[in-house]
């Protein structure tokens, strides 16, 4: 710990009694003497005001020190011996300030409580999402929140997710609230409910000038010309702004053209990512890698974690002119920037095209400018490419030259100007608009809450006459109240329908009130809406069949969130192959369009998810919207023994392989977290050894910081030693050698385990792809590695024998592996071999469904299986060794 956080920790007195006001704000102004800074005066003016235990609406720009008044408060809150709560809308800035309050108050008083675990959720300063808040606020009327800061306000605002926003702000009224952003605009009557609930001053504390002062420009030349001058006056590094994942990939393409990086430059980007030892082995990989040696960086939520983290620390070393991206930049990603320059602006809603509004433009205009290293920040932006293009043949036509103007775009294109320009920059942000609704969800919520608390521990409304007072204190106007107030009493007319609410009669201790129904009171604690309905259903699959494990993965699949760039891609290969078909088949064009309008992605079990779905929500009407999802990813990639690249460079996935590794990741945790253990089998077991190695082998960033929350043997001390970890260098527990004693301890992952590599073996060599083969095998020393060309011979007498390798699911089911003990901490793992289906040939093999049984594939002829062709393995868990290294060393191919 370092002698300046002893002293902040010093700072906080033993519990004795009340600390005086001006003890604390005096200690508080030491600690920052001591770290060299000094107070601005709208700091001092928000410190001052939360001494006088008044809420504080902080509005003040980016970089002005909003973050060290939000400390203040969690010290004058540790002082005073309350709870304080930071709030964050994502969790990976969760995770930042996790950290950054540990750094400043010590990892024993700070707290992290996330959707999956919590860590340390005792200690007095809590970090958390505004849904947990939420979430905390409504089930806990009781709730110890007495400071609560909530960063990046301005998503009060969101279409989706505001209301958690506001749902605090009326439910806890004796907490003290500070309120931040740089882009809040007119908040009065955000203030004037805040006061009326909680019977509070608010001071605004706003008007401060940037740090960094900002330098605005509107341009009509080239991108490249504007990006080159930008470089040339030292105005780097410069993000470049697009709003949409492919236009971030396409303009850093466009820019290898340019040269912005000198050659040493480029030479020094070299030497560092080979010293930094970055594996660029995905399918987009070796194109991010020629981007980052150019100078140029790529930077979306459509890339690996590992790559969007590498962005930001050479960013942050200054090794990158550009970096191409999204406007994410507005949501406290990490790189440091001179310059942003805007392709448009102009964006897609998720409804329509539209102008930016004032506040998404300075969200991201505002990362302009770093405090301590630039005297300003810039900021550009360029006018629409066809009004540059007609400017230049304007020049073109004075000359004399006859021209034809370029036209806008069809589609997808509103215009902006210069005009434009002058509005983002000149005025405040639009008023924040209140997102309130009532929600089956919330009505259970405090119902529940009631439930679980009396009155006299809890004086004030309970049960759904709180839901009423928070209508009534909602931000809307009165009409919008009257709305509520009836939706939430049809939600309550439809919940008592369905039998998961009753009317209780009053007597002469306790009013008439509403109660939730005993079944419902555990059932509804699962996080997820559509849990429940995967809980009903799960029993209704039938665990004798063949396709068992399949869909059970299905099920899970469907309550997943669409993962749309893989779903297009299905839709795409679907429709190509439905066209050859009725191509072949002699059908006119009109027909064959109106047969592909029938297209979907693949969706197993699609009539049973929907017709189990749709009787499920007539029974439980919270619901609401949300909807089952069936699709086939996961699923898909299991059936085939697909690897990550494979799925990726067969679809085409390259620029989305961040959509897809989240999206199996959330297969893989909500399979592992939500399906009863009762309900599991070896297949199961096998699909989610499967999962897991991809994800893991693909990138362990996401499952690293996961299983460190998870671990329910590791205290908080070490959870959060192992998130720091996996923070801080993405790839030091993968590097770091693991005791395999927890392997052994679990037989069943094992045994999950070691059937994955077999399977992943025995793919590779069905393909032929030797070097992929040896990669997925153990070496018990460099001499006895195996080399492709030596595998390749060990194959072959087997290959004469059965002529091809069958890889479907019949293949690779339970009974076809052999893992027994042969010493200690030894195993002898076998893997059966066998020909494809009778005139099947081995690419229809590999691709064959797994909903065909086991009596509809004979083997290829009587030959092929008159010797037991086998993989003869050794498992040696003697030594320990790094989460990724295979466990498999392959002693022969034979019978």
């Amino acid at each position: 710990m370092s002698v300046i956080e002893a002293r902040l920790l010093e700072a906080i007195p033993a519990p004795a009694g009340p600390v005086p006001d001006d003890v604390i704000l005096a200690r508080f102004t030491d600690w920052v003497a001591a770290q060299g800074l000094s107070l601005y005066g709208h700091q001092e003016e928000a410190l001052l005001e939360l001494l006088s235990r008044k809420h504080v609406v902080l509005s003040t720009p980016t970089g002005s020190g909003k973050s060290l008044v939000a400390t203040f408060l969690h010290f004058q809150a540790m002082c005073s011996g309350q709870i304080s709560v930071y709030t964050c809308p994502t969790k990976a800035l969760v995770n930042e300030k996790f950290f950054a309050l540990c750094d400043v108050f010590g990892a024993r008083n700070v707290g992290m409580i996330t959707g999956d675990a919590a860590i340390n959720g005792e200690a007095p300063v809590l970090v958390c999402t505004e849904e947990v808040l939420a979430n905390l606020a409504l089930r806990n009327p009781k709730i110890r929140a007495d400071c609560v800061v909530m960063d990046e306000f301005h998503y009060y605002a969101d279409r989706e997710r505001g209301v958690a926003w506001q749902i605090p702000l009326l439910l806890l009224e004796k907490t003290q609230f500070l309120l931040m952003s740089a882009t809040l605009g007119d908040t009065t009557l955000i203030e004037t409910k805040l006061a009326e609930v909680t019977r509070r001053e608010v001071a605004r504390v706003s008007g401060a000038e940037r740090p960094v002062p900002l330098e605005m420009s509107y341009v009509e030349t080239p991108l490249h010309e504007t990006l080159d001058k930008l470089v040339a006056a030292d105005r780097a590094p410069i993000y470049l702004v697009n709003f949409s994942q492919r236009a971030a990939a396409e303009r850093a393409q466009d820019l290898m053209s340019a040269d912005f990086s000198s050659k040493e430059e480029k030479a020094r980007l070299k030497d560092v990512l080979r010293e930094m030892g970055i594996r660029f082995d995905t399918p987009y990989g070796k194109d991010l890698q020629r981007f980052l040696q150019h100078g140029i960086g790529l930077h979306h939520a459509g890339l690996l974690p590992r790559y969007r983290f590498l962005v930001e620390r050479l960013a942050q070393q200054g090794l990158l002119k550009v970096v191409s991206g999204t406007d994410t930049l507005g949501v406290g990603v990490n790189v440091p920037i001179r310059t942003v320059a805007f392709t448009q602006l102009i964006k897609f809603d998720g409804e329509k095209t539209a102008q930016l509004t004032v506040r998404d433009f300075l969200q991201v205009a505002g990362r302009a400018g770093r405090k301590g290293f630039d005297e300003r920040g810039y900021v550009v932006a360029q006018a629409p490419e066809h009004v540059i293009e007609n400017l230049k043949l304007e020049q073109k036509k004075q000359s004399g030259k006859k021209v034809v103007k370029k036209a806008p775009p069809a589609k997808g294109y509103v215009h902006w100007d210069r005009t434009t320009f002058e509005r983002l920059t000149t005025r405040p942000p639009e008023p924040l608009e209140s997102r309130f609704q009532v929600t089956h969800g919330m009505i259970l919520f405090l119902l529940q809450a009631e439930a679980e608390t009396s009155a006299r521990d809890t004086p004030g409304p309970q049960g759904y006459a709180r839901l009423v007072q928070m209508v009534r204190r909602s931000h809307g106007n009165e009409g919008n109240k009257r709305i509520h107030l009836r939706a939430a009493a049809a939600a309550c007319r439809r919940l008592r329908a369905a039998g998961l609410v009753k009317q209780v009669r009053g007597n002469e201790y306790l009013a008439p009130h509403l109660e939730v129904s005993e079944h419902l009171q555990s059932d509804f604690s699962i996080h997820h809406t559509l849990a429940l309905w995967l809980l009903d259903t799960l029993p209704r699959l039938d665990p004798a069949s063949d396709t068992y494990a399949l869909d059970v993965l299905t099920l899970v699949e469907s309550i997943l969130e669409n993962p749309m760039p893989v779903l297009w891609a299905q839709l795409d290969r679907a429709k190509g192959e439905k066209v050859a078909e009725l191509k072949a088949q002699g059908m006119d064009y009109p027909d064959r369009m109106e047969e592909l309008e029938k297209v979907e992605w693949p969706k197993p079990l699609r009539e049973f998810v929907y017709d189990t779905f749709n009787a499920f929500a007539d029974k439980h009407p919270w619901v609401g919207a949300e909807d089952v999802r069936p699709k086939s990813i996961a699923r898909e990639l299991f059936e085939r023994g697909s690897s990550f690249d494979d799925y990726v460079r067969e679809y085409g996935l390259q620029r989305s392989e961040g959509v897809l590794l989240r999206y199996l990741n959330d297969a893989y945790k909500t399979l592992l977290t939500s399906v009863p253990e009762g309900m599991r089998d070896e297949a199961l077991d096998d699909v989610l050894a499967f999962l897991r190695t991809t994800v893991r082998t693909t990138d362990s960033t996401l499952l690293d910081e996961w299983e460190a929350l998870l671990d329910p043997a590791a205290s908080s001390e070490e959870k959060a030693r192992r998130l720091a970890a996996a923070q801080a260098h993405r790839e030091a527990l993968a590097a770091r050698p693991r005791d395999t004693d927890s392997l052994l301890r679990d037989p069943r992952a094992l045994k999950a385990r070691v059937r994955t590599e077999l399977h992943r073996l025995l793919l590779a060599l069905a393909r032929r792809d030797f070097a992929g083969a040896v990669a997925g095998l153990r070496a018990a020393s460099p001499d006895s590695a195996w080399t492709p060309e030596e595998l390749e011979a060990e194959l072959a007498p087997c290959l004469a024998a059965l002529g091809a390798l069958d890889t479907t699911p019949r293949a690779r089911r339970p009974d076809r592996t052999v893992l027994l003990p042969d010493g200690p901490k030894r195993f002898r793992a076998q893997q059966k071999l066998a020909a494809p289906a009778r005139g099947e040939s081995e690419v229809e093999a590999m691709s064959r469904s797994a909903g065909a049984t086991a009596s509809e594939m004979e083997p290829a002829s009587p030959a092929a299986t008159s010797e037991e062709w086998m993989l003869d393995c050794v498992v040696d868990l003697n030594q320990p060794k790094p989460e990724e290294e295979p466990l498999l060393e392959l002693v022969r191919i034979g019978t």
